[in-house]
């Protein structure tokens, strides 16, 4: 119980970040993103869940495979849509998992990996990048696991990646 407490307040705490940022603040501020990546803290979490081994369902992989040279030639938007795209898949599976969950800790760094991704997703989306919106063609099929781990790695590898592949694009309106 004190664990689930402990948990909530590190989410709450971790997420009231700054009212008044922006989403270009978040592409100009780098330490700003390394802040708002809890990846390692929620894995640090997910060591002291006793007994959590398997989730009851399995939760889709973001796809963070890429081709350094078809990534270069994307424009921002369309790296804009692929994250856009792969963050809400991640979102929905997590959602699902959360809702088959015990109450307890995997609940709640369910809940609290649904929120980052959630706020993630909501930078993302809110960026003002000019140009054509095109679908996203995902460069790799999705996969899916059963471990939290794995897809709290992956999810990491998505934010120290692709996102920040795009935000090193974006640096050029920064002031």
């Amino acid at each position: 119980m004190a664990l689930s407490r402990l948990l909530l307040l590190c989410m709450v705490a971790s997420e009231v970040w700054n009212a008044e940022t922006r989403p270009i603040d978040f592409v100009c501020d780098r330490e700003s993103r390394r802040d708002m990546n809890t990846v390692a803290e929620m894995a640090a979490a997910l060591a002291d869940c006793d007994g959590l081994k398997m989730l009851p369902s399995p939760i889709q992989l973001p796809c963070i495979k890429v081709h350094k040279a078809s990534w270069e030639r994307k424009s921002a938007q369309e790296k804009k849509g692929d994250i856009a795209a792969t963050l809400r898949a991640l979102s929905r599976s997590v959602s699902v998992v959360k809702t088959l969950s015990q109450p307890g800790c995997a609940a709640t760094l369910l809940e609290r990996l649904e929120h980052t991704v959630n706020n993630y997703l909501h930078i993302i989306t809110h960026l003002d990048i000019r140009g054509s919106v095109e679908s996203p063609l995902f460069s790799s099929t999705a996969e899916s696991t059963h471990s939290l781990s794995t897809v709290l790695w992956t999810f990491s590898r998505l934010i120290t990646g692709k996102m920040e592949w795009l935000m090193a694009d974006l640096t050029h309106g920064c002031p």
